[in-house]
């Protein structure tokens, strides 16, 4: 452990050095696999950046867990203060693929000693052109496909949009209830939760319409009724003579993992298609082997004309795409699409790592068998705990949503109490949600059952102490 005159910066060094190896399931740092407090959260080494950064840090960038992190791998992220927490949030779907994944750190530095940046629009490089052609092949659907790249999810988001609008050549763009997609301008305009996400930062993007999603939990409406009450509202409202693009997420995330009824999106999908607009499906959260399957549309059927990537693509390097059917990512003029960073080489040679290890690691497999594991546990906790008005998801992207067991009314305090107490305990939960009335789960595909099982077993000891 560095002495207690060791600066801040030099707690990751100081830590290293009492870190036993161990292997950790499916890559990652060799940290010992073990919930571990030696300090209350946070402890005072945590407490001394925390410190700083509200000195130094804008106020308006938050934190969820109260900690100095200097490791991380397999399924847990340990702080400056030797505390080893259980890691069931993945910097929330970023490190799917485990952090510090061995493949992924050897590509990063391997490219990183070769060159680190040229902007692929001055003097484009192989990475780049792979990383897209690997997309082409992974994404839904056999059409021939094209993709650009970008830098984060809601730079992804903004650009399907661009490309809509330029391929349709309409500019009315119709997104859903619970729906988050970023925040930017545009993304801003599209997501539908104020706060924190939208409130006092207008006015937003025009030519934006909100039509409400399917929410079985809360709507109660089979997939095609609720796609009839969609559709009916854009044709009223908007017209498909003006529409560009439909967005929404397949599963969609920040509003609360919410999974829509069978037959929900095929519908859509359909409207869309016979109404020349184009579908684009935002898999930033959900993609890239998160949910069980590549991606989430396939659990639904359905191949969107476009799809956003970002979260996950890259092993926690920051890197987006679109990617979509090829007739209409060429309907863009030439400079029409780019950015200095996107597609920068090294994020590149890490997608390409993180990629290998979702296609032939058995991640794919692995998320599947979370969910056996998280479902199975959550709906035992259920079952004598009608606080917890349901559990859905799919893969290692699961949720646990919070009521009153007497209206059904969505109960945000004691989610957060719930989270809270996890996260003093040494397990890293996250909220979500329109109303602030969930938990979500999204462990890294690299951890261990044990650790999983001792996160939910924490989560219950926490529901029953609030």
């Amino acid at each position: 452990m560095a002495s207690d005159r060791t600066p801040p910066r030099l707690y990751a060094r100081g830590m290293s050095t009492s870190i036993a190896p161990v292997t950790t399931p499916l890559g990652g740092p060799s940290l010992p696999q073990e919930r571990r407090l030696e300090t209350a959260i946070p402890g005072p080494r945590s407490q001394e950046l925390l410190a700083r950064k509200a000195e130094a840090v804008a106020a308006g960038v938050g934190h969820t867990v109260p900690i100095a992190a200097v490791a991380a791998g397999g399924g847990v992220v340990v702080d400056a203060d030797g505390n080893s927490l259980i890691d069931l949030g993945s910097g929330i779907a970023v490190t799917t693929v485990g952090n510090a994944h061995p493949k992924v750190v050897e590509a990063i530095a391997a490219q990183a000693a070769q060159l680190t940046h040229t902007c692929f629009m001055i003097s484009p490089y192989e990475s780049y052109v792979e990383v897209a052609e690997t997309l082409n092949r992974l994404t839904p659907g056999d059409h021939a496909k094209k993709s650009a790249l970008f830098n984060s999810g809601a730079e992804a988001v903004e650009n399907a949009v661009k490309i809509a609008r330029k391929f349709t050549g309409k500019q009315a763009v119709v997104a859903f209830d619970h729906a988050y997609h970023g925040r930017t301008n545009l993304t801003m305009a599209l997501t539908a939760k104020s706060m924190p996400y939208k409130s006092g930062f207008g006015p937003f993007a025009a030519e934006v319409y909100r039509v409400p999603a399917s929410y079985p939990f809360r709507d109660g409406l089979s997939g095609q009724d609720a796609a009839a009450r969609a559709i009916s509202m854009i044709e009223k409202q908007v017209g498909a003579d003006n529409l560009a693009a439909v967005i929404i997420e397949p599963i969609q995330g920040e509003g609360g993992f919410v999974v829509p009824a069978d037959g929900f999106l095929p519908a859509v999908v359909e409207w869309c298609r016979a109404n020349d607009v184009v579908f684009i499906a935002d898999e930033v959260q959900s993609g890239f082997a998160r949910t069980g399957a590549m991606f989430a549309s396939e659990h639904f059927g359905i191949v969107p004309d476009l799809i956003t990537t970002a979260k996950g693509i890259a092993g926690g390097m920051p890197l987006a795409a679109v990617t979509g059917r090829a007739d209409i990512m060429d309907a863009t003029h030439t400079g029409g699409l780019g950015g200095t960073y996107g597609g920068n080489p090294v994020a590149c040679a890490a997608a390409l790592a993180a990629m290998d290890a979702f296609e032939n690691d058995g991640l794919i497999e692995r998320a599947q068998e979370i969910e056996t594991l998280l479902t199975g546990r959550l709906r035992e906790i259920a079952a004598s705990d009608p606080r917890i008005g349901e559990v859905r998801g799919r893969g290692a992207m699961i949720a646990a949503e919070f009521v009153d067991p007497e209206t059904g009314a969505p109960d945000a305090a004691l989610t957060g109490a719930v989270a809270k107490a996890c996260i003093a305990a040494g397990v890293i939960v996250l909220t979500c949600g329109t109303y602030g009335n969930v938990i979500r789960f999204l462990p890294p595909l690299s951890i261990g059952d044990d650790l999983l099982a001792e996160g939910l077993d924490v989560l219950a000891e926490a529901l029953g102490t609030v």
